[in-house]
């Protein structure tokens, strides 16, 4: 599919995954307002299509930075020098957003992190479905040394991720943590030696998930994502009542009738 030249953004098609580049590598990747604004704008753009194109264009995206220093090395401090309480609360609420519209998009959305992933940028990565990781890479939520807090996600997500004690403890040193023991949390899903090898395993990972029904793994994002925080019991029924709406789709019917068959199912995405 076709975007536009975008001011911060570098994207490319690989096979079945979107890779989206955080392209501003002179500012260490930072999150400027026009970062979150071209974000948001390629997801319109993702999600018309998929509207109105007759399905997703793709079966998920790669998010990472460009230059291999940083990922995303967190909020753009000089620009928000420059603001003023209401602004920076403005600033909070729509970068916020774009966190929940990785966090709800029906695709896999995977952060690929080679060098810092600090403040909006270990934000804007635990907001996606998981995060690979090269050896270089580090995390943390470093806003107290600035006497701030965060503000684009960390004090839910980490907490999600970690617990909260270890999210407690990250969020008041804001200590920075290597790749590996950003694993040993379960803040990382997975640590690779280089960051060919992360990008490959990212695009093999959507590659294999393409094989699948698209509406059953968005079925299970979304219930993965609405059992979060509820009781056993709770959780269950949003469990129950998605597993009655897969009946329901023709991706069910088909996937049924290849198993039975013994043939490779071909989805229809319905």
């Amino acid at each position: 599919m076709n975007f536009p030249t975008f001011e911060t953004l570098a994207t490319e098609q690989q096979g079945n995954a979107l890779l989206v580049t955080v392209n501003r590598p002179k500012a260490m990747n930072a999150l400027a307002q026009q970062v979150v604004e071209d974000l948001h704008t390629l997801l319109d753009i993702v999600e018309e299509h998929a509207r109105h194109g007759g399905g997703w264009p793709v079966r998920g995206i790669v998010l990472t930075g460009a230059g291999g220093k940083a990922f995303v090395a967190g909020a753009d401090i000089r620009e928000m020098s420059a603001m003023e309480a209401a602004a920076a609360s403005a600033y909070s609420a729509r970068t916020q957003d774009l966190t929940l519209r990785l966090e709800s998009l029906p695709l896999p959305v995977i952060a690929a992190v080679d060098g810092f992933a600090l403040g909006g940028g270990c934000e804007l990565a635990m907001a996606c479905d998981f995060i690979y990781a090269t050896e270089a890479a580090s995390f943390g939520q470093p806003e107290v040394n600035l006497g701030l807090v965060p503000g684009f996600g960390g004090s839910v997500r980490l907490q999600q991720l970690v617990g909260p004690a270890r999210a407690k403890e990250l969020i008041f040193t804001g200590h920075r943590i290597h790749a590996s023991e950003a694993e040993r949390i379960g803040l990382v899903h997975t640590v690779f030696s280089t960051a060919t090898e992360m990008h490959d395993a990212a695009r093999a990972t959507i590659e294999d998930i393409a094989t699948k029904s698209p509406v059953a793994v968005a079925n299970a994002k979304a219930t993965i994502n609405a059992t979060a925080g509820r009781t056993t019991a709770e959780g269950l029924e949003v469990e129950n009542w998605s597993f009655r709406q897969a009946f329901g789709t023709e991706d069910m019917q088909e996937g049924v009738r290849a198993f039975l068959a013994k043939e490779t199912p071909s989805f229809p995405g319905r």
